[in-house]
C-alpha cells in the first residue's frame, strides 16, 4: 500500500512538473512576443540552459538574436557566446567577436571581460595581449570578478604588460574577496611563495581552504600538504 501511495505521490510531481515548465515557457513567450529584448534574451537563455523548459539551442538561438539585435548588450554577448561554443549554430569565432565586441562597447563588463579572452586566445583576431589586457581592465574596473581574476593573471604571468607581483596580488584579491575560485587558489599560491606580500602560511591556508571548499582540487592538495608539514589544519567542508 505504501509502495502505491509513493509511486503515486513521484507521479504526480512529475505531472506538477510538467505543467509548470509548460505554463512558464508559455508565459516567457508571450513576453518575448511583445519584442521585449530582455524577456527575448531571458527566453533565450532559459532555452539554453533548460532552465523551466525544454532545452532547444535552436530556440535559444533565435530569441537570443532577436535581442541582439534590437541592440540589448547581453543579448549580444550571448549570441556571441553561442557563436564561440557552436550551440544552435556551427562554431563561428568571426561571428563571435563580432557580436561579443559590440556588447563589450556598450560597457557591458561580461563582454568587455569575454572580448579580453577572444583577443588573449586569438580567436577571431590575431592574438593581442596588449588588447586583451585592456578589456580585462575595463571590465575590473566595473568590478567584475572575471576580468579582474584575468587582469590579475596577465600581471603575474607578465602577457601584454610588465610582470608585476604587486598588481597581481592586488585584482586577485578583489576577485578572491568575490568567491572567485581561481583567484582565491592563487591568492593561496602568492602568501605561501611570498610573491607582492611577506610569505604568511595562515593567509595560504586560509585562501586555499576557501577554493576548496568550492571544490577547487589543487587548493585541497596544497592545503593536504600543508598539513601534513604542520603548518595547517585542514578543515575542509565535505
Amino acid at each position: 500500500m505504501l509502495e502505491d501511495e509513493e509511486v503515486e505521490n513521484k507521479q504526480a510531481v512529475r505531472w506538477y512538473r510538467k505543467w509548470y515548465m509548460m505554463i512558464n515557457e508559455q508565459l516567457k513567450i508571450r513576453a518575448a512576443d511583445q519584442g521585449l529584448a530582455n524577456a527575448q534574451n531571458n527566453l533565450g537563455w532559459s532555452y539554453l540552459q533548460g532552465e523551466g523548459v525544454e532545452q532547444d539551442c535552436n530556440q535559444a538561438l533565435k530569441w537570443i538574436r532577436k535581442a541582439a539585435d534590437q541592440g540589448l548588450a547581453l543579448g549580444q554577448n550571448n549570441l556571441g557566446l553561442m557563436y564561440d561554443e557552436g550551440k544552435g549554430v556551427a562554431q563561428d569565432y568571426n561571428q563571435a567577436l563580432k557580436w561579443i565586441h559590440k556588447a563589450a562597447d556598450q560597457g557591458l563588463a561580461l563582454g568587455q571581460n569575454n572580448l579580453g579572452l577572444m583577443y588573449g586566445e586569438g580567436k577571431g583576431v590575431a592574438q593581442d595581449y596588449n588588447q586583451a589586457l585592456r578589456w580585462y581592465r575595463k571590465a575590473a574596473d566595473q568590478g567584475d570578478a572575471l576580468g579582474q581574476y584575468n587582469l590579475g593573471y596577465m600581471y603575474d604571468e607578465g602577457k601584454g604588460v610588465a610582470q608585476d607581483n604587486n598588481q597581481a596580488l592586488r585584482w586577485y584579491r578583489k576577485a578572491a574577496d568575490q568567491g572567485h575560485t581561481s583567484a582565491q587558489y592563487n591568492l593561496g599560491v602568492m602568501y605561501r611563495e611570498g610573491k607582492g606580500v611577506a610569505q604568511d602560511d595562515k593567509q595560504a591556508a586560509r585562501w586555499y581552504r576557501k577554493a576548496a571548499d568550492q571544490g577547487d582540487a589543487d587548493a585541497q592538495h596544497n592545503l593536504d600538504v600543508m598539513c601534513d608539514e604542520g603548518v595547517a589544519h585542514n578543515t575542509i567542508k565535505k
